[in-house]
């Protein structure tokens, strides 16, 4: 029957993706990670050549829970979890209505979408899979006939060049490419601001921690451990699990225990704590609420109490929540962040890479106007493109480098060369009417803690009406790369570019930073009418005169002008301008009065 099967599929002649072939390179990248250990004997095989009868998905939300396989792509699959927990999200990145195996359009492709650099970009790939033995070899479902995990790992690895791409991460990328949202990190320990340097993430308070654990039906929350300690546990160092749920059990104990329920997406359990099964946590208990708890956890997780949590654990990475209408709701105010705005911006080299606010060139960074219509609550995200590759955008990887030896920068993850240490940074100013050396010198409204290797770092803040000046930065100055800015509020927003005159104006050089007006006026000089000359001549008064006004209320104002002539036959004449001051007086308002008087041969 299964070979019958298999033969009226060939006669259908099923899709093999030519871009993401089934062979070594679709595997590997550099054979750098222990998964070059088995090159050469994995396979890949189709759903329908894998078990019986293949499903995408199960009604029973248990059998299509993540489990790892060999790929070290926790990160990828605690994010993954994020789809189970949303319709949306999971029709946005699995389009409904794709054929199954038993429908007779079926062709042997899957198409998913994945949200990269600010769009959602559709992927489709074959079906078939890596497998050893006949079994799937990297990630699937708890039952091993649900296969959307599977088949949305292939094409994740797609958008990174391979599998061996995807061994290790982080989570808070994951989480954003499908859902095209945020991912915020805290950490479970203060390192002090004892050592030079300052700590790069916020500290996560208790009481905190337990308002986002009111969100868990919403949002995925995910917690790493960097290093295992010894004696307590068997977890693995760099490794991510899912929290759960949260239980306080402060009034059947008659003392405070809050108990946390971790999925570990090994599909094992790691514990040996006191609440593991059988420890002597659970005496704590009443018998029948120790039973029960004990009877909720399934494979892959256990019970670890609070305190023990924050010692064990290292890291929480949370994702904000997506309304069915595909909003993003605050972490912290259960507000929907309803308006939103972005904007593409580069650091180029020499004009607008300045580097941190320790370089005196910090004033060349990108710079953005924010308004703010009303009080509001918003998020600022700087995310950074991928500087080791260039993607287009259907999501392709282009000029990949292909390598033999081991890449020192794979192991450190996304703090290695891939990525620049990047900050952000918001000054409220008083629009066009601000001294911009002046601003930088004041302290932000808000900023970063320090400048860091992440992907994507953000600000949250509670912002008064008026206008905001954004800077992104490098921490280097000249390092150059290109950006994504995105803007998410409770309130009315907009947001734009302060961009300076265009290259070409010579208004543009040695200009200080700062948002400039400009203005352009067309003229001529007439033989016998306005071709006066120049100032030795007496009818130079005849030449064209421009009145330039200036509020006094401004303060010290930087101010150029230029005259460019316009030369049809390439014969320029030689020109020039000269500017009277005088001072007049209307209904009490006093004003600074330059007359430009232009003077040059006749054109």
């Amino acid at each position: 029957m299964l070979g019958d099967r298999v033969l009226s599929d060939q006669k259908r002649e099923l899709y093999k993706d030519l871009a993401f072939p089934a062979n070594d390179d679709s595997l590997f990248f550099n054979y750098s990670t222990p998964l070059a250990h088995f090159r050469g004997e994995i396979c890949w095989l189709r759903p329908q050549e894998i078990c019986s009868t293949p499903r995408l998905f199960s009604d029973n939300q248990y059998e299509w829970q993540v489990k790892q396989g060999m790929l070290g792509d926790c990160w990828f699959l605690c994010a993954c979890a994020a789809l189970q927990k949303s319709k949306y999200l999971l029709a946005k990145v699995i389009p409904p209505g794709q054929p199954n195996w038993r429908d007779e359009k079926y062709r042997g492709c899957f198409t998913c979408r994945i949200w990269q650099f600010g769009h959602w970009v559709e992927v489709t790939v074959d079906d078939r899979l890596p497998c050893l033995g006949g079994k799937l070899c990297f990630s699937q479902c708890q039952t091993e006939d649900v296969f959307w995990l599977p088949l949305l790992e292939k094409a994740y690895a797609k958008v990174h060049g391979s599998y061996e791409q995807l061994w290790a991460g982080q989570v808070a990328d994951a989480l954003v490419d499908l859902t095209g949202g945020l991912a915020e990190r805290w950490a479970l320990k203060d390192p002090g601001r004892s050592t030079e340097k300052e700590k790069a993430s916020k500290v996560l308070e208790k009481e905190v921690f337990r308002r986002l654990m009111n969100l868990k039906e919403k949002c995925v929350m995910s917690c790493s451990v960097f290093s295992s300690r010894q004696g307590t546990s068997d977890l693995g160092e760099f490794h991510a699990f899912i929290v759960v749920d949260m239980q306080d059990l402060s009034k059947v104990s008659g003392k405070e225990i809050v108990l946390l329920r971790i999925r570990n997406p090994w599909g094992r359990r790691c514990w040996k704590g006191p609440w593991r099964e059988g420890g002597p946590g659970w005496s704590q208990l009443d018998p029948v609420v120790a039973a029960e708890l004990l009877s909720q956890i399934q494979e892959g997780e256990f019970w670890v109490e609070e305190e023990e949590f924050f010692v064990e654990f290292d890291e929480i990475i949370t994702g904000y929540p997506i309304t069915e209408e595909g909003q993003l709701q605050s972490l912290y105010t259960d507000r929907v962040l309803s308006h939103t705005q972005k904007l593409y911006g580069s650091w180029v080299r020499g004009q607008s890479a300045g580097g941190c606010r320790n370089n005196s060139t910090f004033s060349m960074n990108p710079k953005f106007w924010l308004r703010v219509c009303e009080q509001s609550e918003v998020c600022i995200a700087l995310l950074q493109k991928h500087r080791k590759y260039s993607t287009d955008w259907a999501g392709r990887i282009r000029n990949w480098p292909r390598i033999v030896e081991p890449d020192p920068s794979l192991s450190d993850g996304i703090r290695g060369k891939n990525y620049h240490a990047v900050g952000l940074h918001i000054w409220k100013v008083e629009k066009k009417q601000f001294n911009l050396s002046r601003t930088f010198s004041a302290p932000p409204v808000s900023g970063t803690i320090c400048h860091s290797y992440n992907r994507e770092v953000h600000l949250h803040c509670s912002l008064s009406p008026g206008y905001y000046l954004v800077v992104p930065s490098t921490f280097l100055n000249d390092a150059e790369g290109n950006f994504l800015l995105r803007v998410f509020s409770s309130g009315r927003i907009s947001l734009s570019e302060i961009k300076l005159p265009a290259p070409d104006n010579p208004i543009r050089e040695d200009a200080p930073g700062g948002e400039w007006e400009t203005a352009q006026l067309e003229g001529c000089w007439r033989k016998g009418q306005s071709a006066g000359g120049s100032r030795n001549f007496p009818s130079f008064h005849t030449n064209p005169c421009f009145p330039l006004c200036v509020p006094a209320n401004l303060g010290q104002s930087s101010i150029k002008v230029a005259l460019r002539q316009h030369c049809p036959d390439n014969k320029c004449r030689p020109i020039g301008f000269h500017i009277f001051q005088g001072v007049i007086s209307e209904r009490l308002k006093v004003e600074t009065f330059w007359s430009t008087i232009l003077s040059g041969p006749l054109r």
